[in-house]
């Protein structure tokens, strides 16, 4: 707010042998940003978001949001992983992501990756049939042991 925004890539010490203009590498032309840099850009006319290390400017994107541009400024300037994909983002909201691309987290700035980071695809799928086989499985045992005593009490 007021303040000049230096919005210049960092460039890591490996980058540095192969290094190009605005500190891109000459292999890639990945940029990193360090966190400072992006929690700059939180608001209406300026917000970028982090999602799985990759920085993204969604500006143009704010008033075209299925959600609404609040739940976006929410997060502006901050990493928003954990939000994307608690709500299920489609296939083609992610893809649609990529042409807000900017660049990457720098590395010093990034989370050590812990075994609940890693997305597994196939969780969902393997736990909500368990969601509905157990208590299935539960509840015929019941009726099974219910229908023996009603029966056998009837018999006596």
């Amino acid at each position: 707010m007021g303040e000049e925004n230096n919005d210049k890539p960092v460039q890591t010490d490996t980058e540095s042998a192969g290094a190009g203009e605005n500190g891109e590498t000459m292999d890639s032309s990945v940029k990193y940003y360090t966190l400072e840099d992006i929690q700059a850009h939180n608001m209406s006319n300026d917000t970028w978001l982090i999602i799985h290390d990759k920085v993204y400017d969604i500006t143009s994107f704010l008033e075209e949001h299925p959600g609404g541009e609040e739940v976006l400024l929410e997060q502006a300037g901050a990493d928003a992983s954990e939000s994307f994909e608690d709500v299920g983002h489609s296939m083609d909201a992610r893809e649609m992501l990529q042409q807000y691309y900017v660049g990457e987290l720098h590395m010093d700035d990034r989370k050590k990756s812990t075994a609940k980071d890693v997305p597994v695809t196939n969780s969902s799928e393997s736990s909500s049939w368990t969601m509905w086989l157990l208590p299935a499985v539960a509840a015929a045992v019941v009726g099974i042991v219910y229908r023996y005593y009603v029966f056998e009490h009837k018999s006596s």
